[in-house]
C-alpha cells in the first residue's frame, strides 16, 4: 500500500511538471517579427494562441503595459503581460514571480528573439514591472 501511495504521488508530480505553458499573443496582422517571436516561444516549449489584433494600444492599456516599455506585440501568461521580444527563459521565470504584473523588452533590439539579423546582437534588458508600478531589471543580455 505504501509503495502504491508513493508511486501515485510521484506520477502526480510528473503530470503537473509536464503541463504545458500556454501564452496568448496579441499582434498586428502585418508584423513579421511577431511571428518570429512566436516561433521562438514554440521552439522552447511554450504553446501559443495567436490573436491578430487591429488595436494594439487598447490591448496594452487593458493589460497595464507602461507606455515607456512598449514594443510591437504583447503576450499574456498566467495573467501577466509579456511585452516585446522577451526570451522564453525569462517568460518561464516571470511565472515564478507573484510580485510582478509583467515583463518587457522595450523597443525592438536587434538580436533579441524574433529580431535576429545575422550575427549582430545589441545589448538589451528584460524589465519587470511590480504591482506598485516599480520597474527592475530581471535579465541583461550583452551586445556581441
Amino acid at each position: 500500500m505504501r509503495s502504491l501511495l508513493l508511486l501515485t504521488t510521484l506520477l502526480g508530480g510528473l503530470a503537473q511538471a509536464a503541463e504545458p505553458v500556454t501564452m496568448d499573443v496579441y499582434r498586428d496582422p502585418n508584423c513579421g517579427c511577431c511571428k518570429a517571436w512566436i516561433s521562438h516561444l514554440r521552439d522552447n516549449g511554450i504553446q501559443v494562441r495567436d490573436h491578430v489584433e487591429p488595436d494594439m494600444a487598447a490591448v496594452k492599456t487593458r493589460l497595464g503595459v507602461p507606455h515607456s516599455l512598449g514594443s510591437c506585440h504583447t503576450g499574456v501568461v498566467d495573467g501577466k503581460f509579456v511585452e516585446g521580444h522577451v526570451p522564453a527563459s525569462d517568460v518561464l521565470r516571470l511565472r515564478e514571480r507573484p510580485d510582478l504584473l509583467g515583463a518587457a523588452v522595450p523597443g525592438m533590439p536587434v538580436g533579441s528573439p524574433g529580431m535576429e539579423m545575422g550575427d549582430r546582437v545589441d545589448a538589451y534588458q528584460v524589465i519587470g514591472v511590480a504591482r506598485d508600478g516599480r520597474e527592475s531589471v530581471l535579465s541583461e543580455y550583452p551586445a556581441r
